[in-house]
C-alpha cells in the first residue's frame, strides 16, 4: 500500500490506487498475526475530548471494538494497549475489553523489541494498529500494519491495510474480522461467541 511513498498529491492517488491492487497481499501478512497491539487515541477513539465544568476529561469509546478485541482472543491473538501514557481511564477500558497488556511508553519500537524477546515472537507475527505520525516508526517494522481511514496521510502511507471505519467507530471489529477470515477462524469465533457472548 505504497509504504514508503512521499507524500505530494501524485503519491497519495498512487497509493489509494494500491489499496485496491494489494489486498491478497494484506491477507497473506494478516494470517501470520499472532499479536495485535493498539494505538488508543485515534484508534479506539475519534481524537475529541469533552471537558466538563469543573475541568473532567472524558472520550468516546465503541463497544464495537470491545467484540473485536473478544473475537482476537477467542481465536488465540493477544491484543495489547500501546500509548505514550496509560492513564486510568485506559486502565478501565483494558478491563473492559479484557486486555491484560497496556504499555506506557513513547518508545514504542523498543516496547516492541521487549514483548518480542519476551514472547518469542517475530516482527512479522505483530499487527500494529496506529494513526498518526508518532507511530509509523513501528508500523515499519510489524509485519501488519494497520490505519483507521481517517488517520493521516503518513500513517496510511505506510499501512498494509486501512480500515473503511474510522477511529472510534470499530477499528478493531472490522480489523478482527479481517485477520480472522484470512486465517481462516472467523466462523469459528463467529460461532462460539454467538452462544457464549464476550
Amino acid at each position: 500500500m505504497g509504504r514508503r511513498g512521499s507524500q505530494d498529491g501524485l503519491q497519495i492517488v498512487r497509493i489509494e490506487e494500491t489499496t485496491m491492487t494489494t489486498r491478497a497481499d494484506a491477507i497473506e501478512r494478516a494470517k501470520k498475526v499472532k499479536f495485535v497491539i493498539l494505538d488508543i487515541h485515534g484508534v479506539l477513539t475519534d481524537l475529541t475530548l469533552y471537558y466538563t465544568d469543573d475541568g473532567k476529561k472524558s472520550e468516546i469509546y465503541s463497544l464495537h471494538d470491545r467484540l473485536g478485541c473478544a473475537a482476537l482472543k477467542e481465536a488465540g491473538i493477544e491484543a495489547a494497549f500501546l500509548t505514550s501514557k496509560i492513564t486510568r481511564i485506559d486502565q478501565y477500558i483494558g478491563s473492559i475489553y479484557k486486555i491484560d497488556r497496556l504499555y506506557g511508553t513513547s518508545a514504542k519500537i523498543s516496547q516492541l523489541d521487549e514483548i518480542e524477546k519476551e514472547l518469542g515472537l517475530t516482527d512479522e507475527e505483530f499487527c500494529y494498529v496506529g494513526d498518526e505520525i508518532i507511530d509509523t516508526g513501528i508500523m515499519k517494522r510489524v509485519g501488519f500494519a494497520v490505519a483507521p481511514a481517517d488517520a493521516t496521510a503518513e500513517a496510511k502511507a505506510v499501512a498494509d491495510y486501512i480500515t473503511k471505519t474510522p477511529g472510534g467507530r470499530g477499528v478493531v471489529r472490522e480489523l478482527a474480522e479481517f485477520i480472522l477470515k484470512a486465517q481462516g477462524k472467523w466462523d469459528a469465533v463467529v460461532e462460539k461467541l454467538s452462544k457464549t457472548g464476550y
